[in-house]
C-alpha cells in the first residue's frame, strides 16, 4: 500500500516534461503572462468553491470572503500567489499537476512544430496555466488544502528545475486556511518582477476583469467586478480581449465577440467570443468545452455544452442567467425549456455576429472560414431552423476563378447564374485538383456555367441536407440526366448526338462491361474526354460511397452509368467486332473511374491492358 505520510519524489508524465521545456522557450518573450495564468487559476478555484458550497455551506469554514493575494519577498526573491478557493487534495495535486489529464495529449505534442510563435499559440490553447510559472522561476512550491479537510491534510508540492527537471516532490503539510498558495523562486535576471509597481501594471493589463478582489498589501488593485455585468460603454477592447484569454485559456486575442443583456420572459447576459484560431482538438466532439454558466453571478459549470449546438463548439464565453436555479445540473440543462430559450438566443447571436463579419469585415470572415468553416457546415444538417442563415454563411471554391481558397458564397453564385439556368451545380471529389479537373465539368466550362468545387468530406453530407438555396435546386454534375438547353450564353452548344446512330456501339459496350455498369449512354457532358461515370439521379454518388467505405460503413451495391463522347478519337475507332473491343471497353471504364478518384480492382491488369493496346496501335 502506498505510503502518503512521507515525502515522495515522483516523475512527471513524459508529455509534461516536453511541454515544460517547449513552453519556457516559446513563451519567454511574453513572460509576464505567468501572473495572469496563476490569477486565473485562483479565480477558477474560488468559482468552484462557490459552486460546491451551494450544497455544503460549511466549506466556507469561517472565511466567506473570497479573494486572491499577491505578495513579494525581495530578500528571498519570491512571488507568492494565494487564494482561499476550493484547494486540492493530494490525489488532485498529482492528477492536475503531475500529469496532463486531457485526451489527445500525445497528438498535441506531436503537433508542436519548433516554431516558437506557432507553438506558443498551441500551448495556450492546450491550457497549461500553472506550468507558466517556470517561465520566470526555476523552483516552484505549492501548498494547498482542500476545503472540508483538516489542517494536517494539506499537501506541499515542489519542483526544482535546476536540480531535477523531470521530477517533483510531494509531502504532507500543515495549513490552517483552505485554498492554495504558489510560491515562485525567481530565476536569475528576473528581479524586475520584484517591483510592486511592475506587478500592479501586469494585473491591470491582464486581470482587471477578475471578479474577485486581487489584494497586494492591504489594497485591492483590480476592479473586482464581473466584466460581463458592466455596461458595454465602460469596457475597452483590451479588457474584452483579456477576459477572453481568461475564459478560453488562450494566449491570443479573439477574432470577434458579442455582448448582450437579454430581458423579457428570460433574463440573462451573454458574452460570446469567436477565437482567432481553431484549437487542436476541435474535431474531438466528445470533449467539447462549452460556455461558462453562471446563475446570478454564481459560477455553476465551465463547460455547459447545452447552451450552444455542436456546430458552434468553437465559441467561448459566459452566460449568466437570472432565472435558472442555483442547483441546476447537467440533467436539468438537457430538459429545461429555459435552457432551450437561452440556447436559441445564443445561437442567434453567434450567427448574427458571423453575418456582420461576412458583410462588413470580409477579411476577418475569411480568417474565420479558414479556421472554422468545416465545423459550421455541420449546422446545415444539425439545425434545420437556421439552415437558410447558415447556408448564406457558407463559402466554396468554384470554377468562377478556379482558386482553391473557399471564398464564393451561394449568393455570389446565384448572382452570376446564366439566363435560363435554374440550378446551382456542384461537383464533389476527394481533392481540389480532382474536382477542378473533373471531366464532368467540360460542357459547363464551354458554356461558361459556374460549378462549385467541393472537396471536403463534409460536403457530401452538406449537399444531402442543403437541397436548395433561394428556390434554386442544388444539382450534382455527376448525377442523372443533363439538360442545359435552356441556359443562354457561352460559345458551346450542348452535344445532341443522334442516339440511334450509336445504338449498336452502346449495346456492345454494355455487353463487354457486364455487371460493372448499370447502363452505357452517349454523354451530353463531355467535349474533350472519351468517357465518364455518373450515378443515377437518386443513387449514391461514387465519392460518398468511397468516404463511407473508408470509415467502415456498409454501402449498398450500386452500379455507375458509363457515358461516352462519340467525337473522341478513341471512341471513334471502336468497332464492336474488333478482337480487342472488350479491352477498349474496359479501358474506357477504368480511365473514367480513375478520373473521378476511384480505385481500380486490379491495377496491374489495367497497366498490362494499357501497354498491350498502345503496342497494338504502334504496330507492335
Amino acid at each position: 500500500m502506498e505510503n502518503t505520510s512521507q515525502k515522495q519524489t515522483l516523475g512527471f508524465q513524459a508529455e509534461v516534461k516536453q511541454l515544460l521545456d517547449l513552453m519556457i522557450h516559446s513563451l519567454y518573450s511574453n513572460k509576464e503572462i505567468f501572473l495572469r495564468e496563476l490569477v486565473s487559476n485562483a479565480a477558477d478555484a474560488a468559482d468552484k468553491l462557490r459552486f460546491e458550497a451551494l450544497a455544503n455551506n460549511a466549506l466556507y469554514e469561517s472565511d466567506p470572503e473570497l479573494k486572491i493575494r499577491i505578495a513579494i519577498d525581495k530578500a528571498a526573491r519570491t512571488i507568492t500567489v494565494s487564494d482561499n478557493g476550493i484547494g486540492m487534495s493530494r490525489e488532485e495535486v498529482i492528477r492536475n499537476i503531475g500529469t496532463i489529464a486531457r485526451s489527445g495529449t500525445r497528438e498535441f505534442v506531436a503537433s508542436l512544430t519548433g516554431d516558437q510563435a506557432k507553438d506558443a499559440r498551441l500551448i495556450g490553447q492546450f491550457g497549461v496555466g500553472f506550468y507558466s510559472s517556470f517561465i520566470v522561476a526555476d523552483r516552484v512550491t505549492l501548498v494547498t488544502r482542500r476545503a472540508g479537510l483538516g489542517a494536517s491534510e494539506a499537501v506541499r508540492w515542489e519542483c526544482d528545475m535546476a536540480k531535477e527537471a523531470g521530477a517533483y516532490s510531494i509531502e504532507p503539510a500543515g495549513k490552517a486556511a483552505r485554498g492554495t498558495e504558489v510560491t515562485l523562486h525567481l530565476r536569475e535576471g528576473e528581479d524586475e518582477l520584484l517591483d510592486e509597481h511592475r506587478l500592479r501594471h501586469i494585473i491591470h493589463k491582464y486581470s482587471d476583469h477578475i471578479a474577485l478582489p486581487i489584494v497586494m498589501g492591504e489594497e485591492t488593485v483590480n476592479q473586482a467586478s464581473a466584466l460581463w455585468v458592466r455596461p458595454k460603454a465602460e469596457i475597452t477592447e483590451e479588457q474584452y480581449a483579456e477576459f477572453y484569454k481568461h475564459v478560453a485559456h488562450d494566449f491570443e486575442a479573439p477574432l470577434a465577440w458579442t455582448h448582450n443583456r437579454v430581458e423579457g420572459r428570460q433574463e440573462y447576459i451573454q458574452l460570446l467570443y469567436v477565437p482567432a484560431h481553431a484549437p487542436f482538438d476541435l474535431w474531438d466532439r466528445g470533449h467539447r468545452h462549452g460556455l461558462k454558466l453562471y446563475v446570478r453571478r454564481v459560477f455553476i459549470m465551465d463547460d455547459a455544452q447545452q447552451l450552444l449546438p455542436p456546430y458552434l463548439r468553437f465559441v467561448r464565453g459566459v452566460v449568466d442567467s437570472n432565472d435558472l436555479p442555483l442547483n441546476v445540473s447537467r440533467e436539468i440543462l438537457q430538459q429545461s425549456r429555459d435552457v432551450d430559450a437561452i440556447r436559441a438566443g445564443c445561437t442567434r447571436r453567434v450567427l448574427e455576429l458571423l453575418e456582420d463579419l461576412a458583410r462588413n469585415q470580409k477579411e476577418k470572415y475569411a480568417r474565420f472560414w479558414d479556421e472554422f468553416g468545416r465545423v459550421l457546415k455541420e449546422g446545415v444538417a444539425e439545425d434545420a431552423s437556421n439552415r437558410e442563415r447558415i447556408a448564406r454563411l457558407l463559402r466554396f471554391s468554384s470554377t468562377h476563378d478556379d482558386a482553391e481558397t473557399q471564398a464564393v458564397s451561394l449568393a455570389d453564385y446565384v448572382g452570376r447564374m446564366k439566363e435560363g439556368q435554374d440550378r446551382i451545380y456542384y461537383v464533389t471529389a476527394e481533392t481540389f485538383a480532382a474536382a477542378k479537373n473533373s471531366p464532368h465539368l467540360e460542357i459547363f466550362r464551354k458554356k461558361g456555367i459556374e460549378v462549385l468545387l467541393l472537396c471536403d468530406r463534409l460536403d457530401e453530407w452538406l449537399v444531402s441536407s442543403l437541397t436548395e438555396f433561394e428556390g434554386k435546386r442544388l444539382a450534382s454534375v455527376a448525377r442523372g440526366e443533363l439538360d442545359l438547353s435552356k441556359v443562354k450564353g457561352g460559345d458551346e452548344k450542348e452535344p445532341d448526338w443522334p442516339v440511334g446512330e450509336y445504338a449498336e456501339l452502346l449495346r456492345a459496350l454494355k455487353g463487354a462491361l457486364g455487371e460493372r455498369v448499370k447502363d452505357v449512354r452517349v454523354s451530353r457532358r463531355l467535349t474533350e474526354s472519351p468517357s465518364c461515370l455518373i450515378a443515377d439521379e437518386h443513387e449514391m454518388g461514387a465519392n460518398l460511397a468511397r468516404i463511407l467505405k473508408a470509415v467502415g460503413q456498409k454501402v449498398p451495391p450500386t452500379k455507375p452509368i458509363l457515358e461516352i463522347n462519340p467525337q473522341h478519337a478513341i471512341v471513334k475507332r471502336l468497332a464492336p467486332g474488333d478482337e480487342r473491343f472488350a479491352d477498349w471497353a474496359s479501358l474506357l471504364f477504368e480511365q473514367a473511374l480513375l478520373a473521378e478518384g476511384g480505385q481500380l480492382e486490379d491495377p496491374a491488369r489495367f497497366v498490362r491492358r494499357s501497354n498491350e493496346l498502345m503496342l497494338s496501335l504502334a504496330g507492335g
